[in-house]
């Protein structure tokens, strides 16, 4: 057993479901393909990171999908809300020995393994590493130790979480990351060659 544990946080890629911000502009097929891009894309980072991995699904687990059992634990995500999801998954993981759990989320298209890499070792001397989102969320959390007020009191998905949660941790050492940006809308996309040639300009 590694000391250290990924948490990966997955929705299960339904049509109609996925993206829906996204869908808006660009409907929901082309959506839905965006985001099972972007579900590979993050199984295949979170392959190659120095860690055990656990990929947690929002309503039921998979077998034989493209998270390999032989390289990710499975879970279904537990609670009523964002928060207690995750606290839930951090929870598994302290108490199942890990020194070190982090977790990120499966719509980034410029994370790296040599990213989350980082972000362990930058665990050694901070309580928690924090890497910050354009939206004013974030895309990774890290820690040592469960945080619990983080994942409470919180209005999940607006452009206050970061803000919130780092005024939670001021009594801690705390690491912020570079930022960078989810893919939650049509103007995330844009900027990004390899999704507007695959699946907009080639419709």
């Amino acid at each position: 057993m590694n000391k250290n544990l990924l948490l990966v946080f997955t929705r299960n890629p339904e049509l109609g479901k996925a993206k829906t911000r996204l869908a808006k502009t660009i409907g929901n097929e082309t959506a839905l393909e965006i985001y099972k891009f972007l579900l590979q894309k993050t199984c295949n980072v979170a392959s190659k990171v120095n860690a055990d991995k656990a990929v947690y699904y929002s309503v039921k687990i998979r077998e034989n999908d493209i998270w390999d059992a032989n390289i990710f634990q499975k879970h279904q995500q537990v609670g009523e809300d964002l928060g207690i999801r995750m606290l839930n998954a951090f929870k598994n993981g302290f108490e199942a020995g890990y020194q070190k759990v982090m977790i990120i989320g499966s719509d980034l298209y410029d994370l790296t393994s040599e990213n989350i890499n980082t972000a362990f070792q930058k665990l050694e001397n901070n309580d928690v590493v924090l890497g910050p989102a354009e939206d004013g969320g974030y895309y990774l959390l890290g820690m040592k130790s469960l945080q619990h007020n983080i994942f409470k009191n919180k209005n999940w998905g607006t452009d206050s979480v970061r803000k919130d949660t780092l005024e939670d941790l001021k009594d801690k050492k705390v690491k912020l990351l570079e930022f960078k940006n989810d893919i939650d809308v049509y103007e995330d996309i844009i900027d990004i060659p390899e999704i507007m040639s695959t699946f907009i300009n080639s419709k």
